[in-house]
């Protein structure tokens, strides 16, 4: 992932050593990270490269400085989390439907909300469009996790 990133992991964690905070937030590389754990697993530092790129993106939406397609990816990972917290595991019609609800409401793109609309035939001729996804068995676990894990202001 880091060799299509504008500024890869290592480039941006020596900007923010060097204090350049504002310069690494203009940069594309952190809303490419898919947080898949390998720059900070082959880190020779032990810098937990992963952890810095979503407290990047965090901080680059609290000074607005995201733009529209990273707000879209904002609101994904929201809807993803508001999912799982509420099922337990992913029910993914779900999981667009409330994707697709809050990016409308939040930049009123219909184009967007109806883009993929036409996939759902494709889909039920597959067998790939589920209704009604599973829900996990033991909810009291999976609330124990996200009250360790997640502040209620972010959901």
């Amino acid at each position: 992932m880091a060799a299509g990133m504008d500024l890869g992991p290592s480039r941006l964690i020596r900007l923010l050593q060097l204090g350049q905070t504002e310069k690494a937030l203009r940069a594309q590389g952190m809303w490419q990270c898919v947080s898949c754990q390998t720059c900070s697993t082959r880190c020779p530092k032990s810098v937990d490269c992963a952890g810095v790129m979503d407290a990047l993106r965090q901080l680059s939406v609290e000074r607005g400085t995201d733009t529209p397609e990273q707000q879209r990816t904002v609101l994904f990972q929201k809807a993803f989390l508001r999912n799982i917290r509420r099922n337990g595991r992913l029910n993914e019609l779900e999981l667009i439907a409330d994707f697709k609800i809050s990016t409308f409401v939040h930049g009123r793109s219909l184009s967007f909300l109806l883009k993929d609309a036409t996939l759902a035939p494709e889909l039920m001729k597959r067998k790939k469009f589920h209704l009604v996804g599973e829900k996990a068995r033991d909810r009291a676990v999976l609330a124990r996790i996200f009250a360790r894990c997640m502040d209620d202001s972010i959901l």
